[in-house]
C-alpha cells in the first residue's frame, strides 16, 4: 500500500479538489482501471437503460457468468456521489458475477452538482424497485435479489436496504464495501486518516459540497446511521479498509445493525486504504475482498 501511495505521488496529477466536477470525472474514468484486476470475460455482458421517476433513462450494465448465475444484485458505484459510473467499476462487477455465481445489474445513478440530494439516493431507489419487477427479465423469475454498493454507492445500497424493507421487497443481503452512513465527519478515523490516503478530508469536502446543503445532512438518505428504525433490514456485509476516513463510521453502522438483531459479517483488511478494492493488480487484500465478498453473494444466492 505504501509503494502504491508513492507512485501516486509521483505522477504529480493536479489535486481532483482543484478540478471541475467534469474534469474531475474525465480524470477518475482515466485512471479507475489503471490497479484492477486483468477485465474477466463473461457469458453476457449488456447494455441497459432504467427509468427513474421524472422520465431519466439511467445508464446500467448487466453482468452474467454463465447458467449457474442464481441471484440478482444490484450494484452503486462510488466516487462521492459526484465522480464515478458504470464504466469505473466495470471490473468489480465482473469480479462480483463471477466469484458471487450471480447476475450483477450496474446502475449509472445522477451525479452532482448538477444532480444535488437527494437525486442519486432516488435513483438508486428507482433502479432497485424497477429491477426487483423486472427480475423475470433479467435473471429469473424467482431470483433472490440483494444490493451492494462501495463508499458513496455503500451509502445508496444501505438506504435501499431500508427502503426495500418498508416497502416489502424481500433482499437477501446489502453487501457495503466502506459505506459513508454519518452526517458529520468528524470521527478519530477522519481525523487520522485526512490526508495523504487516497481520500483525504479535501476530497470529502469537494464531493459532498457538491451534493448536499450543510443543513440536509442530518437526512437519514445521506446518513443511515441516522435512520431511526434498523430492525428487520436486511442481512449485511460490511467490507472497510483501515486507514480509511470512514472507517469508524462502517463499524458504527454495522454496531446498530448489529444491535437491532440483523446479522452482520464485518470484515477489516488491515493497512490499507479507502478505494484499495479497485486495486486487485497490486494488493493481496483486494483480491481477497473480492472473494469473501463473492462467497457472501454464493451463500446466501443458493439458501432457499
Amino acid at each position: 500500500m505504501r509503494s502504491v501511495l508513492e507512485r501516486m505521488a509521483r505522477v504529480r496529477r493536479q489535486p481532483m479538489h482543484l478540478l471541475s466536477p467534469q474534469a474531475a470525472r474525465d480524470a477518475y474514468e482515466h485512471s479507475a482501471d489503471v490497479l484492477e484486476v486483468p477485465s474477466r470475460p463473461l457469458a453476457v455482458v449488456r447494455d441497459l437503460q432504467v427509468p427513474a421517476r421524472d422520465g431519466a433513462q439511467l445508464p446500467a450494465r448487466l453482468y452474467r457468468a454463465g447458467e449457474e448465475a442464481r441471484g440478482l444484485l444490484v450494484y452503486f458505484h462510488g466516487g462521492g456521489f459526484t465522480i464515478g459510473s458504470v464504466n469505473t467499476h466495470d471490473i468489480l462487477c465482473r469480479e462480483l458475477a463471477a466469484l458471487g455465481r450471480c447476475t450483477v445489474v450496474s446502475v449509472g445513478y445522477r451525479l452532482a452538482p448538477e444532480h444535488r440530494f437527494p437525486t442519486a439516493a432516488d435513483d438508486a431507489w428507482d433502479a432497485l424497485q424497477w429491477v426487483a419487477a423486472q427480475r423475470g427479465e433479467l435473471a429469473s423469475a424467482d431470483a433472490p435479489l440483494a444490493v451492494a454498493g462501495d463508499s458513496a454507492g455503500g451509502t445508496l445500497a444501505a438506504v435501499c436496504a431500508l427502503q426495500a424493507r418498508d416497502a416489502r421487497i424481500p433482499l437477501s443481503l446489502q453487501l457495503l464495501f466502506y459505506p459513508g452512513t454519518a452526517p458529520r465527519q468528524d470521527s478519530a478515523s477522519h481525523r487520522r486518516y485526512a490526508h495523504g490516503l487516497v481520500l483525504e478530508q479535501s476530497h470529502i469536502d469537494y464531493f459532498f459540497g457538491h451534493y448536499i446543503d450543510v443543513d440536509r445532512r442530518e437526512d437519514w438518505r445521506f446518513a443511515p446511521l441516522l435512520a431511526d428504525d434498523v430492525d428487520g433490514v436486511a442481512p449485511a456485509w460490511v467490507g472497510l479498509a483501515e486507514c480509511d476516513p470512514l472507517f469508524d463510521e462502517g463499524v458504527a453502522y454495522a454496531d446498530k445493525l448489529r444491535a437491532a438483531g440483523v446479522p452482520v459479517e464485518l470484515e477489516v483488511w488491515r493497512g490499507v486504504t479507502h478505494e484499495f478494492i479497485k486495486m486487485g493488480r497490486v494488493l493481496p487484500e483486494a483480491r481477497d475482498a473480492h472473494a469473501s465478498a463473492g462467497r457472501a453473494l454464493a451463500t446466501v444466492f443458493r439458501a432457499p
